[in-house]
This record gives C-alpha cells, structure tokens and sequence, in this order.
C-alpha cells in the first residue's frame, strides 16, 4: 500500500483532506467525503458528545512515558482530574470540528454551534463564547472556531489588531510586562485572523497584522532566536530534541515547526530561503516508506485516540507534511520557470 492508499484508508476527518490536497479528486468527490464528517467517524462521534448545556467533557489522559502512567494512576481520584490539561474542554473540542472540517452548514454543526453560542461562558469573566476573553491565544482561537463557524467575532479581531507588538507578534503574557511575541500565541492568532479572512474577505488592517506576525516566524526561520539564531525550544542540559522540532497532533496551543509550515501553506505564502531549513527538517523525518511518526504528545485527557500511539507513524503529521512539501516544491518549481523564462527573454 502506498502512502497516499494508506491516508485514504481512515476517517472521513482525514480521507478529504487527503483528497483535496494530494490527489487530483473531482471537488464534488471532495465535498461529499467531506459531508461524512458529520454523520461518520470522529466528527460524528464528537459531536454525540456534547452535553445538553453546550459544553463538552469526559476523555482519560494520555503520557509520553510508561512511569508517568504509572505515577498518574498512583494519585487519589481527586487529583488525577487536575493535573493534565483537558483537551476535552468545549474550545478544544470546537477546534477539532474545525481541524476535520466539518461542514458548517450541517445540521449537526449547527446544533453544536447553537448551544455554545447560547449557553457557554468563559470562566475568566462569564463572557458568552463568541464574544471572547483577555488571553490573545485564547481570542486567537475563538477567532477561528467563530470564523469558521459563521459567528461575528468582528469586535475579538479588532482588539487583537489592538494587541499586536511592536516585534509583530503576540504575546498572551503581554499584561504581565512581557515585551516580545511569543511563538505559541502568535500562531494561535494567525490561524485566528486567516479564518477570519476566508469568512469575510480580505480586510486591509487585518491582511496586513497578519503578515506583519507571519514576518515574524519567518524572520526566526520558524525556530530561531533573533538575536542568537539558537533553537528557542532548546533544553541545553538535555540530549532532548527541541520540542519545535518534534511533530504533534492535536498540536493543541503549542507551537511547532510543521505548524508553522502548515498555516504558511493555507495563507498561500510565497516560500523564501528562511524556510529552507524548517522544510530539511520535515524532510528528514520521513521513514523509509514516506510516512512521518507522532512525535512528543502532549500530556492530558483526550476524547479518542486518532493515531496508533507516539513513535508510529501518523496519518495527521504525514497529511500535514506531504501537503507542506507539495507547497514549497511547487512554488520551487515555479520560481526556477520563472528565472529561466526571464532569462531567455
């Protein structure tokens, strides 16, 4: 089984993507794949499992290691549930929906969004959801779950064109004196406001906040310090591979470099030489049959497994770099035609 067979042999989650990406599928193949999502597998399974009052819960924690399983099920039930984040919460779940694409004209997206919308707060103030909180990376997301799902967050993005920082990006420490964007917030954000230009359109002041913060993943080359150019995620007194450099899914609020990638592709960026190392770095962790593993889950409660466990090979990290490879190949290759056209001019 090639790779492409074996992405295609999976959820509905995955499967369309895989056809709109990767494959030369007719667009109405594309979208009647794409309209499982919310009566088969993962979607529909997710959406079965709101509550009545909006919210979501539930799901069993998952470790990176044998001794921190054992460690969390030595703990009293009392402290198991507070000690890992719960990726089950209502905006991680919303996120999910997104991330499979599930159809926001569907019945059952529209159920889900319609009690979210009328009965779930945000526990900093009781804000109604759709209307956000103070964090920009949790107005980031609220952005792109609202964007996504047809609610106006119009008042959301004008506070976090309000927010940015002088570096171009964003920083959910802001408040606290920080003075530098931070890498987890700023992608958080930009995911935020290219949803919301799909949604409405290309918005001067937006377009233009949103490539002042890409500038500012690109001017690291998606990993670097500025004033250094060493690995920012880098523990010095460890053997450990930069967390940046390792490939999750869920990716959740952290940042990494196939995230990175993956919204440069979606806002159609033209890719420079500053990517090139990143793209090495993708390259280089395919597997003799062109597949990418999970790399460094993050610890919390999940509602589902969606990969066969850490160090396998993944069908989300294997989507997401083959179509961030076809991307910067592509554009490669356009670029090479168009010096040669020039030059035989």
């Amino acid at each position: 089984m090639d790779v492409v067979e074996w992405l295609l042999d999976t959820d509905p989650a995955i499967r369309w993507q895989v056809m709109r990406d990767l494959t030369d599928a007719p667009e109405d193949a594309v979208a009647a794949e794409r309209a499982r999502v919310a009566t088969e597998g993962w979607g529909a399974r997710l959406l079965a499992l709101q509550r009545q009052d909006g919210q979501w819960d539930g799901g069993i924690p998952t470790f990176t290691s044998t001794a921190a399983a054992n460690w969390w099920q030595s703990l009293p039930p009392e402290r198991q549930g507070t000690l890992f984040p719960e990726w089950t919460s209502t905006t991680w779940s919303l996120m999910l929906l997104r991330a499979f694409g599930l159809d926001p004209a569907s019945a059952g997206a529209r159920r889900a969004v319609r009690l979210v919308r009328e009965r779930c707060r945000w526990e900093h103030d009781g804000e109604p959801f759709f209307k956000g909180e103070v964090e920009p990376c949790i107005n980031g997301r609220t952005v792109a779950i609202g964007a996504y799902f047809g609610e106006d967050i119009e008042p959301i993005v004008l506070r976090l064109l309000g927010e940015q920082m002088s570096d171009g990006g964003w920083n959910c420490e802001q408040e606290n004196g920080s003075t530098r964007g931070s890498f987890h917030t700023t992608i958080d954000v930009l995911e935020g406001l290219l949803e919301y230009e799909r949604a409405v359109g290309s918005v001067p002041e937006v377009t233009a906040a949103r490539l002042r913060g890409q500038e500012y993943l690109l001017e690291r080359r998606m990993l670097r310090r500025l004033s250094t150019g060493e690995v920012i995620d880098q523990d010095r007194k460890t053997d450990r591979p930069a967390a940046w450099t390792q490939f999750s899914y869920p990716t959740y609020w952290h940042y990494d470099v196939l995230r990175g990638l993956d919204y440069l592709r979606a806002a159609g960026a033209i890719p420079d030489e500053r990517v090139a190392p990143a793209i090495n770095l993708v390259e280089s962790k395919r597997d003799a049959e062109g597949r990418w593993p999970l790399e460094n889950p993050h610890p919390g409660q999940l509602h589902f497994a969606m990969d066969e466990g850490e160090g396998r090979p993944s069908r989300w990290n294997t989507l997401r770099a083959m179509r961030v490879l076809s991307w910067y190949h592509q554009a490669q290759r356009l670029a090479a035609s168009s010096d040669l056209g020039r030059a035989r001019s």
